[in-house]
């Protein structure tokens, strides 16, 4: 046996069709387009969304509300999910990243105050509620906001 000499099983690896190489190869003539119309053409396609002209279904739901172009995507942590860290540890964007808490930065990083510390840390990030403020101070720590 001998890697050249290995070859796909009869009937396993089908030839592409060659539209428009003549009448000898069975896909001449009009290139298996049929006779005339739209999709013969060259370019000939409806346009994607295009239902031959009925109401599109974009056009017929109903549109509610506001999307606003320039919202902020603010990625929220609890304190609770920062007892990963050491005490005495500084707790920043990269630090958040690194440990795998947060996926991406995104706009900003905002601690919550949902769950509890009993050691010092600090913390430097972009926004913080009141309440977990409170609570990393009140455990001895610092919090530094980063805008």
């Amino acid at each position: 046996m001998n890697l050249s000499s290995l070859r796909s099983p009869e009937g396993s690896r089908k030839k592409r069709k060659r539209i428009g190489r003549g009448d000898g190869s069975g896909h001449g003539g009009t290139s298996t387009k049929g006779h005339k119309g739209q999709n013969a053409r060259s370019g000939g396609r409806v346009r994607p969304g295009f239902e031959g002209g009925q109401m599109p279904l974009s056009r017929r739901l109903p549109k509610r509300g506001f999307r606003n172009p320039f919202r902020k995507n603010i990625i929220t942590i609890n304190i609770g999910q920062l007892k990963k860290f050491p005490a005495g540890s500084t707790i920043d964007r990269d630090a958040l990243l690194e440990a795998g808490l947060v996926k991406k930065a995104g706009d900003g990083i905002k601690v919550l105050g949902k769950g509890s510390i009993e050691y010092p840390i600090s913390v430097k990030v972009d926004m913080i509620s009141r309440g977990a403020k409170s609570k990393i101070e009140a455990a001895g720590g610092s919090v530094v906001e980063v805008i």
